[in-house]
């Protein structure tokens, strides 16, 4: 088996991988709170993670992925202020937090699918497992990692000298501004709840040895994880917003728990963000959803092929001009593939390199170059570059096997359609009205929307 090499953000360098168990891999991804849609910015990571798993599992290792869904006690601060965010779904919607995570966790699990992301093999909802949570809550406890406040049960971070390692936090910097201090009683403001007890109108609640309450954001996390992979597993993925607040404390969880960090390997994908590295965001509503691409026209895949072309640590600058860009090279491979005879064989020179390039922390930007490259050498029979190609789709995920159901579009209609926005972007509508009526002649149909236009062939 090659070897594989890891960027593991605990020790800020790449890593030969060495599973626990040979053979097994066992990796934990930070799922979404689903209290809102899951927009392309938040699919970033399913999809990056999902390629993972795919790589891994086409070398020859049997995975076991599990990912969370919260649905419960992420309040809108990643600490320890403001409001529960499933309740203030709930609120907004006039749905119990129930319904909204009902809701929510099934636009999240559609994404997935309209992504080709294979579903993780353990799905797991944090309200489901408080019992889990509780008994790692009192491990901490007992373990003394923990004292009880007025706002609940609280993590005793100067228990663990390590704290701020991970990050590379600066302690004596930091003040109550930088994470506030939401009660007097607490001994340092990075202390964080593990169990709250102080907000009576809260509407779930569960009991405890600590009173009346519901978890803390980060305690789901190393309960569920240990619970489904054990107290040593190998990787856990997350975004490089997670890395100073939530993975710092579940990383101090499991040693007031278990005595040692719980994952070998910690890996973080940087953000899908809007041109001029604006971050898409809810409350901005400059998000998209991957069922918003479709209504716009759009082959959800031919995002998926985007992503693949970005590095997971460095992200992605989005636009509708690279989806675009990035739909017509989907549907040419796939318009190649369609045009080649089946029976091939797959060429172990190509699939070595194809190996080689992803097992280089995760090059898949690389590894799509080197399947354009395959697919434009003469020297290799076409059913062999057929067969080649559907083997790397394993790990890809872009169903290049797929009959196009949108064609290419001449040059030239492009081009007309290009003019026609400019003119619509000026208000002259004379001038639009007769370049519609020219693309129209030359036997396409333009469809406007209110973020785009649609092209099709009139049949």
């Amino acid at each position: 088996m090659n070897k594989i090499f890891l960027y593991n953000t605990a020790t800020r360098k790449k890593e030969e991988f060495k599973p626990v168990k040979d053979g097994e891999v066992g990796i934990y991804s930070c799922g979404p709170t689903v209290y809102w849609n899951q927009h392309i910015g938040h699919m970033y990571a399913y999809t990056q993670w999902g390629t993972l798993v795919n790589f891994l599992r086409y070398v020859g290792y049997k995975v076991k992925w599990v990912m969370n869904l919260t649905d419960v006690g992420h309040l809108t601060s990643d600490a320890d202020t403001g409001e529960d965010k499933m309740e203030k779904g709930a609120k907004r919607e006039g749905l119990s937090p129930w319904e909204i995570a009902k809701k929510y966790e099934k636009q999240f699990t559609e994404s997935l699918e309209l992504f080709n992301v294979h579903f993780p093999d353990v799905l797991c909802r944090a309200t489901e497992h408080i019992e889990d949570q509780i008994n790692l809550a009192k491990k901490i406890d007992n373990n003394g990692f923990a004292y009880k406040t007025n706002t609940g049960l609280v993590f005793d971070t100067s228990k663990f000298t390590e704290y701020a390692s991970f990050a590379n936090l600066k302690l004596d910097e930091m003040d109550s501004g930088a994470r506030v201090k939401v009660d007097e009683d607490k001994k340092n403001a990075w202390d964080f709840l593990l169990w709250v007890t102080n907000q009576p109108n809260h509407i779930m609640k569960w009991s405890s040895p600590w009173g009346e309450g519901f978890p803390g954001w980060h305690l789901e996390c190393t309960a569920m994880s240990t619970k489904y992979l054990g107290q040593t597993f190998d990787i856990h993925t997350g975004g490089v917003e997670h890395i100073g607040v939530h993975h710092t404390n579940e990383i101090a969880q499991g040693f007031g728990a278990f005595g040692h960090q719980t994952a070998n390997y910690w890996m973080h994908n940087a953000w899908l963000v809007l041109k001029g590295g604006e971050k898409m965001s809810k409350s901005l509503g400059n998000g998209y959803t991957a069922q918003q691409l479709v209504e716009m026209g759009y082959d959800p895949l031919a995002h998926k092929y985007l992503v693949l072309t970005s590095h997971y640590r460095k992200g992605l600058e989005f636009s509708l001009e690279s989806l675009k860009s990035s739909e017509v090279a989907l549907f040419k491979l796939r318009g190649l593939l369609n045009d080649w005879p089946n029976g091939g064989q797959i060429d172990k020179d190509y699939k070595n390199k194809f190996i080689e390039l992803l097992s280089n922390d995760l090059s898949t930007s690389e590894a799509l170059a080197l399947t354009w490259k395959i697919a434009k050498d003469e020297k290799i029979k076409n059913e062999d570059k057929k067969a080649t190609i559907l083997d790397f789709d394993t790990v890809l995920g872009l169903k290049l096997d797929q009959k196009t159901v949108q064609e290419l579009i001449p040059e030239k209609i492009l081009e007309l359609v290009e003019r026609r926005k400019q003119a619509r972007e000026t208000k002259n509508w004379e001038e639009s009205d007769r370049l519609r009526k020219m693309i129209e002649d030359n036997g396409y149909l333009v469809e406007d929307s209110q973020n785009s236009c649609k092209i099709r062939k009139i049949k």
